[in-house]
C-alpha cells in the first residue's frame, strides 16, 4: 500500500526509497499496482523508477488496462502490442476540447445537473411535465446570489435547460433537483443521464440512470477510477480527473462548444411540485 500511495500522491524520490526498503513492485493494492498509479496520474519519474526496478508492464489489472495499455492515452506511452480501439481513440482525443470547452464555470459548490443523451430540451420538458418559462417571465439571473431566490416560491422548483451537441443539459445553481432520482428517471427513458450535485458538504455526488431506472448512485465524477469500473469508466476517470462536469458530459457523450450550459441556459422549466427523491 505504501508505495502505491507513493506513486499516486509523492515523487520519484519516495517510490525509489520504498523500492530500495524491498517493497513489491508488482503489489496490487485496490486492484492497481504502482506502476498503474504511477502511469494514471502521469507521475512518469515515478514510471522510470519502477520500470527500472523490474515492475511489470503489461500485469492485467482495472477492468483490461494493464500501465501499459493505459500509458496509450497520455503524452508518455510504454513501448506495448497493445492498442487502443476506435471509441477509446476518440474519447482521448476529445477529452482537451471537452475540458477547454466546460472550463471552469463560476457555478461553485450547490449546483446540480443532468447530462441527458438524445434528446432535447423540448422532450426533456415533456418528460419532466415542466412549465416552460416564457422569455418575459423569466428573471435576470445572472448575478444572483445564495440570499436570492429568483423564482420566489418556486426557485426551488426551477431548473434551466440548454440543447447541446448530443442531447441536452439541465442545470440548477442554487439546489440539487436537477440531480435527484425522479428527475433522472424520467429523462433517461431509452438513454442514458449522469447526474451530479456538487454539495458542498461531501463533494460531488453522481447518479447515473438508464432507461428509466437509477443504476448507479454516489459515484464520484472526476475522482479515482476503481476496481469494479468498467473498461470505458476506467479511462473516462483517468482522462477527465478532477475534472467532474466534463466527465458528465463525456460519460454521455455531449460535447458542449462553450459554458453556456451551464451559466446562461436557453430555457427555464418550473418542475412540477412532489417529491423528487421517491418515484
Amino acid at each position: 500500500m505504501r508505495l502505491n500511495m507513493a506513486a499516486a500522491f509523492g515523487s520519484a524520490q519516495e517510490v525509489a526509497a520504498l523500492v530500495a526498503q524491498g517493497e513489491d513492485v508488482d503489489a496490487l493494492y485496490d486492484g492497481s499496482t504502482a506502476l498503474w498509479r504511477a502511469v494514471y496520474v502521469r507521475n512518469f519519474d515515478s514510471v522510470e523508477v519502477l520500470l527500472a526496478a523490474g515492475a511489470d508492464p503489461a500485469l492485467p489489472m482495472m477492468s483490461g488496462w494493464s500501465p501499459a495499455r493505459l500509458s496509450l492515452a497520455t503524452e508518455r506511452p510504454l513501448a506495448t502490442d497493445e492498442v487502443l480501439t476506435p471509441r477509446e481513440l476518440a474519447a482521448v482525443e476529445e477529452r482537451d476540447r471537452l475540458v477547454a470547452a466546460v472550463g471552469r464555470f463560476p457555478a461553485g459548490d450547490g449546483f446540480s445537473i443532468a447530462c441527458v443523451a438524445g434528446i432535447d430540451a423540448h422532450e426533456a420538458a415533456r418528460r419532466l411535465k415542466a412549465y416552460v418559462v416564457p422569455d418575459d417571465e423569466r428573471p435576470d439571473v445572472t448575478n444572483w446570489t445564495w440570499d436570492d431566490e429568483p423564482f420566489g416560491d418556486d426557485s426551488e422548483l426551477a431548473v434551466g435547460v440548454t440543447d447541446v451537441p448530443g442531447g441536452c443539459v439541465l442545470m440548477q445553481p442554487w439546489y440539487y433537483n436537477a440531480a435527484t432520482p425522479v428527475v433522472a428517471n424520467l429523462l433517461s427513458a431509452g438513454t442514458v443521464v449522469y447526474a451530479m450535485y456538487a454539495n458542498p458538504k461531501s463533494g460531488n455526488q453522481g447518479r447515473i440512470a438508464r432507461d428509466g431506472q437509477v443504476v448507479a448512485w454516489d459515484p464520484h465524477p472526476g475522482g479515482s477510477a476503481n476496481a469494479d469500473d468498467t473498461t470505458l469508466e476506467v479511462l473516462l476517470a483517468h482522462l477527465y480527473a478532477g475534472k467532474a462536469v466534463a466527465y458528465c458530459c463525456a460519460y454521455v457523450g455531449l460535447r458542449p462548444e462553450n459554458t453556456k450550459a451551464f451559466t446562461e441556459p436557453d430555457q427555464w422549466l418550473l418542475l412540477p411540485d412532489r417529491d423528487y427523491w421517491r418515484a
